[in-house]
């Protein structure tokens, strides 16, 4: 199967399954509603394995397919460009990193892409240790929202492994007084899985921008903590 053809694949098992109901009720979750067919995440889910399975594809073959299938715009097809590229984590290089940090300016528009890529397939870099923290600084200052929101995102999945969360404090720092509210919620969702494993050097953090960050970081960060401990964080007067 070349990349034409799975692009005809893929466009015709959405047609074939396409829901106007699910379409309109996915809407509610998104501030900007992507164009969709309407499918469900199991039915993308087995579209993808099956296509997996049946071994007609390549790597490349998927980043050929790729353009086309983000440029559409359709939900699905860029999940499913998304959900095939996961699929051969060990192929995976510097350049195709590389490669990814360009797909922001085209498609990733809306947190559930970008989150596809900060929880499963970025990671996977960081396995097979083909990237550092360095590796993001550009993402940092990025002028794309959800690239920015894929850093803090990312790193969640490494945490465990790490023994100096100051280093990593410091690295995302500049994203706490980011203007977009997708980062706030990409951020504090970060901060708080930190809490939960090195609580001490999380609040001290979180005491230093609990006056200078926006709410929803102090917001996300402490959601975890008892009613006492939130009063910790509580903006000053």
């Amino acid at each position: 199967m070349n990349s034409s053809e799975l692009i005809d694949d893929i466009r015709k098992f959405c047609i074939e399954n396409q829901n106007a109901e699910n379409a309109s009720k996915s809407k509610r979750y998104f501030k900007e509603a992507p164009d969709s067919y309407g499918l469900t995440q199991p039915q993308m889910n087995e579209k993808a394995k099956q296509l997996l399975r049946e071994k007609a594809i390549t790597l490349q073959t998927v980043l050929e397919a790729v353009p086309e299938l983000f440029n559409s715009a359709k939900y699905e097809e860029v999940t499913l460009g998304l959900l095939l590229v996961n699929g051969f984590e060990k192929q995976y290089t510097k350049e195709l990193f590389d490669k990814m940090g360009t797909w922001f300016s085209y498609s990733i528009y809306n947190w559930a892409h970008a989150d596809t890529l900060g929880m499963f397939i970025l990671p996977k870099f960081f396995k097979y240790k083909i990237i550092e923290d360095k590796d993001f600084k550009s993402w940092l200052k990025s002028k794309y929202k959800f690239q920015r929101r894929c850093v803090p995102v990312t790193i969640i999945k490494t945490i465990k492994t790490r023994d100096n969360f100051q280093s990593l404090f410091k690295f995302l720092e500049q994203l706490m007084t980011d203007p977009e509210r997708e980062v706030h919620q990409g951020m504090g969702w970060f901060l708080r899985e930190c809490w939960k494993i090195k609580p001490a050097e999380t609040e001290e953090f979180l005491l230093k921008w609990k006056d200078k960050a926006p709410r929803l970081i102090i917001q996300y960060a402490t959601e975890k903590m008892g009613k006492e401990e939130k009063e910790r964080f509580r903006r000053g007067k």
